[in-house]
């Protein structure tokens, strides 16, 4: 326990940007933090200053120079935190400000091409072209552009140059389905789309023109589609403006001048109680956000090369490119994580030279269950960072990655969300990388683990709380004037107190670890998704009655998704219609998400108030005391209960 794996010196410290800027504050604020710095005097002084520390931060990066302390946090409510008021900034300006000859802005890596380099003027010109179109077709500052896209340059440029107008980004990868698809982009009414025809994923191309022609007429607000090729260049649907006339003009772009807390995009929640719930973050919290992440956490700057595998559904896509902002070459990737060889993401770090990888715990696992040793195999010598989220990373990845691939880079696990588009734990250059750990809380995430009581707790499971504003809190969520649902999913039961959701652990040390959602989030991958999608998509199916997904993160580190169905009266759960309900999630959900097992029972149990009881029965599957996991008072069928109590049993026993 508490092995150390890797560990900076104290040369290689102070070479890092985040020493740079500890001792730049030191100058500035009369303070000192040691040298080299010490990370959590750092924290301290972040958390308890955040006007000082989010002042320096913007001045340091020179994204708002000299902003007095006074003017940047006049209302620390949460929600409702008020940050650098009358002040303006666009990050599709950020994002393009460091342009260079000496590398490229982008790197497009697919299945079936060899790798594109875009340069970084190539890059403004078509941004400038993209944003030259929409001011055209009258699009307006707060109009909604959405993407359903793969992870390629375009998805980057039509990002970048609605962002520019000031118009409020949003995007959905073309493996979702049309029902999962309209849950989203309906709500936020948009007044363009853009949408690719189709896309390859594991040596096969999948079709979606009928989709792209379901969601053109489910989407009456749609003025204007721009019709992406990829697998039928000759095709361009009626009506659709295709994309190379949309990025015809080259020009250089024009950057609206926008307020702090303008609406630069919308992720989405799981939906797991009903539709998926519109976040809309700013352009000045995301900004300083990922601007702290990359530069000082990640140490990432010019002539550095960062890759993250995701997909444009998935937030890691916007942190791939908000790289751009640190002027690193961010590195995109449509296609499958393990295609040709499980390997495939490290023979790409090889090839081009990457020095950020970013990767899945579950891609990790695939690798050392292969066999694979990507260090004896490919040369790594550029890779410095490898960095891991989307569920936690156990103890036996850590050794696998030091003795597999490398003794020469920093290990990162990092936890965050969706809900803040950034982190709230994850790594430092100044610490050292202990097997099972995340290093520490972020600069200026007030974070703790509180218990049901409310009170801090250490050396002991918490829920991951944040008891300070951070600048990429929500604004608000779409569709909620009165802010009753945003305060209900994160501010209860505390009001003013950030609840995650995450089940969090702060050591002695000060380290922490992640054992994963403490709500019913379906979390594979990274890719969040809520249990209403999937039912949405098994219930169309006439011979299921009934049926209750699980998310389930175990101590090995694995993750099992069971759903559990029950049938119509003379249904049995055969092989063909087991095919059938898998095809149901993967065209109208997610591929990513088709159940490990469907398993047939007597019934599902509610609450009294008709809602499946979903994190009691995971809790069943983590191996929970039932006693502890659920009350039968609460459940209209105590005696289903009792057969899941049986099945869970058996499974933990096996």
């Amino acid at each position: 326990m508490n092995e150390v794996l890797w560990e900076p010196t104290p040369e290689s410290m102070q070479q890092t940007r985040m020493a740079a800027f500890a001792r730049w504050v030191e100058e500035r604020r009369g303070l000192s933090f040691g040298d080299p710095p010490d990370y959590d005097a750092l924290w301290r002084w972040s958390v308890e200053h955040l006007d000082q520390f989010w002042a320096d931060v913007a001045s340091w990066t020179g994204v708002l120079p000299d902003v007095p302390d006074d003017r940047v946090l006049t209302d620390r409510s949460m929600p409702g935190a008020v940050w650098f008021p009358g002040t303006t900034v666009n990050y599709a300006e950020q994002a393009l400000r460091h342009a260079t000859d000496e590398a490229p802005a982008l790197i497009a890596v697919a299945e079936d091409t060899a790798p594109v380099e875009i340069s970084w003027a190539d890059l403004r010109a078509q941004v400038g072209a993209f944003a030259a179109t929409l001011r055209r077709l009258g699009v307006q500052r707060g109009d909604r552009v959405a993407g359903y896209l793969p992870n390629v340059p375009e998805a980057v440029i039509a990002f970048l140059g609605a962002a520019s107008v000031g118009a409020v980004w949003s995007s959905c990868a073309p493996d979702f389905g049309t029902r999962a698809v309209l849950d989203r982009f309906a709500q936020i009414e948009p007044v363009v789309l853009v949408a690719v025809d189709g896309y390859r994923f594991n040596g096969r191309d999948h079709d979606r023109r009928d989709v792209v022609g379901e969601l053109r007429a489910g989407l009456p607000s749609v003025r204007t589609t721009v019709a992406v090729p990829r697998l039928f260049p000759d095709e361009v649907p009626e009506g659709a403006l295709p994309w190379s006339e949309a990025v015809a003009d080259a020009q250089e772009p024009v950057f609206e001048p926008l307020p702090f807390d303008s609406p630069l995009w919308i992720l989405y929640s799981s939906g797991t109680t009903g539709l998926p719930k519109g976040i809309v973050h700013a352009h000045g919290g995301v900004v300083l956000e990922q601007l702290k992440s990359s530069r000082l956490h990640s140490d990432l700057g010019p002539g550095d090369r960062f890759y993250w595998y995701t997909s444009t559904a998935w937030m890691m896509w916007n942190v791939v490119v908000s790289s751009l902002m640190s002027g690193a070459t961010a590195v995109v990737h449509d296609g499958a994580p393990a295609y040709p060889t499980v390997d495939a993401q490290f023979a790409l770090a090889a090839r081009l030279g990457i020095t950020h990888l970013g990767t899945s715990p579950g891609y990790l696992a695939a690798c050392q269950k292969a066999g694979v040793r990507p260090g004896d195999d490919h040369d790594l010598s550029a890779l410095r960072v490898l960095g891991c989220t989307g569920s936690p990373l156990p103890a036996a990845s850590y050794h696998w990655v030091y003795d597999a691939v490398g003794t020469q880079l920093q290990l990162t696990s990092a936890s965050g969300g969706t809900d803040v588009a950034a982190g709230f734990i994850g790594s430092s250059p100044l610490l050292p990388v202990i097997a099972g750990e995340l290093q520490r809380p972020m600069l200026g995430v007030a974070v703790a683990s509180w218990d049901e009581d409310g009170r801090p707790v250490v050396g002991e499971l918490g829920e991951l709380v944040v008891t300070e504003p951070m600048p990429s809190m929500p604004l608000y969520f779409w569709n909620d004037p009165s802010g009753q649902r945003y305060r209900e999913a994160y501010f209860e039961p505390w009001p003013g107190v950030w609840r995650h959701g995450d089940w969090l652990e702060i050591t002695e040390r000060g380290t922490c670890l992640i054992t994963g959602r403490s709500d019913s989030t379906l979390n594979r991958g990274g890719v969040r998704m809520g249990t209403a999608d999937i039912y949405a998509a098994v219930e169309s199916i006439p011979a299921v009655v009934d049926c209750v997904v699980l998310g389930v993160e175990l101590r090995d580190g694995g993750y099992w998704m069971p759903l559990f169905v029950q049938l119509a009266p003379g249904e049995e759960l055969t092989d063909e219609l087991a095919g059938t309900i898998r095809t149901a999630v993967r065209e109208q959900a997610s591929p990513r998400h088709v159940p490990d097992e469907i398993i047939a029972v007597p019934g599902v149990p509610h609450t009294r108030t008709g809602k499946r009881l979903e994190v009691p029965l995971k809790k069943l599957f983590q191996g929970v005391d039932p006693a502890k996991a659920v009350n039968p008072g609460a459940v209209d069928d105590a005696a289903l209960v009792d057969h899941f109590v049986q099945l869970a049993q058996d499974r933990v026993s096996s």
